[in-house]
């Protein structure tokens, strides 16, 4: 239904109208928040100051060194309120004087239009007819206007309906940045809330730090003083000792000779005695761990759902994998969820798969083992217990022959491998080597192995292995110290039972067959097919490829089972970092950056 002319033209005054005066904008304004107010509201409302709040949004705004004066002009606001104003004062002079000159003649002013010509389509006078239109029918103006004013009264309603969609989508608009802002609010509580949930979870940890210092350092004080405290009394003996022979000898005499005798029994005792030794002192010393550094978040803008795409054939999924996403020249079908935080789904380092579709995620930072669908469904959590309350921070996890767990971490005191079932209960755990660096792991199902990547040495000396173990803890041998590995990250066994291994510091990877024979690598440092820089998870899928996380160059890679590059999978991820592929051919990776996780239906 058209809207009458008074409230079409309430409507347009309202929206060129100053929320802070409420009349029609002078001299119209511009904030950042592209709200619009007169000049002379906002110089009231600021002040003397240099800063003010939005009446509308409330958000913070700084005047520039000119003040108010210096804020942008909003010209279409300026020029519409002209306008506006113009069309209200004139109006109703200018429709009567239209009116009057309407009925005048333009070619006879002296005549009033009084008949309309229907052959020409025109309103004539009596002077107009007799000089040009004597043989054309014609009618009375007032007839012709009747005969028309139903045409006219509906391009009035179509235009007023036109107007008033304008004027629905401008309230629309209006809405729309309400709702806009109210999202912004809640935005930003959100960033200053996980913000201040890190500080706190930092300030804590840091104040724990400073307690075992402390602790620390008193006990190595006091062994210091126990020592000082024993070795004084020792000294104040053989000092009175000697200060009473030395003050008997200067004065002669028979005590003299009885003091000889109490010295030599004194100087003898002390003679006979182990000359102090140096105390042993054990200062800490403070490792920092060696985890990425926390990233408070990541604004994005969520994109609209696209149409589905069907999924790629199933392939058969072995070994233990790690990785990311990818984007070819198809964008692949996929499921992210996760994010930084203390919730499910969040700071995934390391993953494996079941047959049964389950993801197991090693939740670094929140001491847990997280588990979800193949869809991005939650399922359960258990923390990573090492013994009694104790906790560890899991680094990588690997899936066993028999349905357990293999979960490699550290605590403050050393580093473990823990073997869980898959609710969660810890079965068994060996010791291993606190190195300060990443491991990852990795189980040789058909030997019940579990190989644990291991760095040790300084930056500057670093060396790689591989350690093979029984359940047990017993070492059974030791993979590539001769092929000069110095990071080895992530492993992986493929259907074949060779050991494939990614080094972030020679850029490539390591390959090995099942008795730890090396067999070949590649990669190198570049950003070139076929080039891995800082390469991460790794894993294979059913016919033998192998797929790589490139973190550096923000991709994953696929090359055959020689090692000869194929694909890229995806590229542009911000961290790539652990890769998996599930026996129903669905591709699981994990970022580090956006500390997410995506699962591919199709690549």
């Amino acid at each position: 239904m058209a809207a009458a002319p008074s409230s079409l033209g309430t409507q347009i005054r309202e929206e060129l109208s100053c929320s802070i005066c409420l009349e029609l904008f002078t001299w119209p304004k511009v904030l950042p928040c592209q709200h619009t107010f007169c000049q002379d509201c906002l110089q009231d409302l600021a002040g003397r100051g240099g800063t003010f709040q939005c009446p509308i949004c409330r958000r913070q705004v700084t005047l520039p060194p000119q003040g108010v004066t210096g804020l942008p002009d909003n010209l279409m606001a300026a020029n519409m309120c002209e306008r506006f104003q113009q069309q209200t004062t004139l109006s109703v002079e200018t429709r009567e004087q239209q009116l009057k000159s309407a009925n005048r003649c333009s070619f006879h002013p002296s005549e009033m239009l009084r008949q309309f010509c229907k052959q020409c389509q025109i309103p004539i006078c009596e002077q107009c007819f007799e000089e040009a239109h004597d043989n054309h029918l014609t009618t009375t103006v007032k007839k012709a206007a009747q005969e028309r004013s139903s045409t006219v009264q509906a391009l009035i309603n179509d235009g007023r309906n036109i107007m008033e969609s304008y004027l629905s989508f401008l309230r629309s608009l209006k809405e729309e940045e309400k709702t806009l802002n109210e999202k912004k609010q809640q935005r930003d509580n959100s960033i200053i809330q996980a913000y201040n949930q890190m500080v706190q979870k930092l300030t804590q940890r840091k104040d724990h730090l400073l307690v075992e210092s402390e602790e620390n350092h008193t006990k190595n004080l006091d062994s210091i003083q126990t020592e000082r405290d024993r070795l004084l009394a020792d000294i104040n003996e053989l000092s009175a000792a000697c200060d009473r022979a030395e003050q008997q000898l200067q004065q002669g005499g028979v005590e003299f000779l009885s003091q000889q005798t109490a010295l030599t029994e004194v100087v003898g005792k002390y003679r006979g005695k182990a000359a102090p030794t140096p105390v042993q002192t054990q200062p800490a010393v403070f490792q920092p761990t060696d985890t990425p550094v926390p990233v408070l978040g990541h604004v994005t803008v969520q994109s609209l759902p696209s149409a589905p795409i069907p999924a790629a054939p199933a392939a058969r999924g072995t070994g233990h994998h790690h990785g990311n996403q990818r984007q070819q020249k198809h964008q692949p079908q996929k499921v992210t969820f996760g994010g930084r935080g203390s919730e499910t789904g969040q700071f995934p380092f390391g993953i494996t798969l079941s047959d049964e579709g389950e993801i197991f995620m090693a939740d670094v930072w929140n001491q847990s083992i997280q588990v979800f669908t193949l869809q991005g469904q939650f399922v359960r959590q258990f923390p990573t217990v090492v013994s009694g309350e104790e906790k560890m921070y899991p680094l990588d996890v690997a899936l066993a022959g028999e349905g357990n767990l293999w979960v490699v971490g550290y605590t403050d005191s050393t580093n473990f491998a823990v073997q869980y079932n898959k609710q969660g209960r810890a079965q068994r755990k060996f010791d291993l080597q606190k190195t300060g660096w990443m491991r990852g792991v990795a189980v040789d199902t058909r030997r019940n192995h579990i190989l644990i990547t291991q760095a040790t040495g300084d930056e500057n000396n670093r060396r790689g292995e591989v350690l093979v173990f029984r359940p047990d803890g017993t070492l059974v041998r030791t993979v590539g110290q001769q092929q000069g590995m110095k990071f080895p990250r992530y492993i992986t066994v493929d259907g074949e039972g060779n050991i494939l291994v990614s080094d972030i510091d020679n850029h490539g990877v390591y390959v090995y067959n099942d008795e730890g024979q090396f067999l070949f690598q590649f990669g190198g440092k570049g950003s070139g097919e076929g080039q891995l820089k800082d390469p991460r998870g790794i894993c294979t899928d059913g016919a033998g490829n192998i797929i790589v996380a490139d973190k550096g160059n923000s991709r994953v890679e696929m090359f055959d089972k020689t090692g000869k590059f194929l694909k890229h999978i995806t590229i542009g991820m911000k961290g790539p970092w652990a890769v998996a592929m599930a026996r129903q051919g669905q591709l699981v990776v994990t970022d580090c950056v956006e500390c997410n996780v995506s699962i591919f239906q199709n690549f």
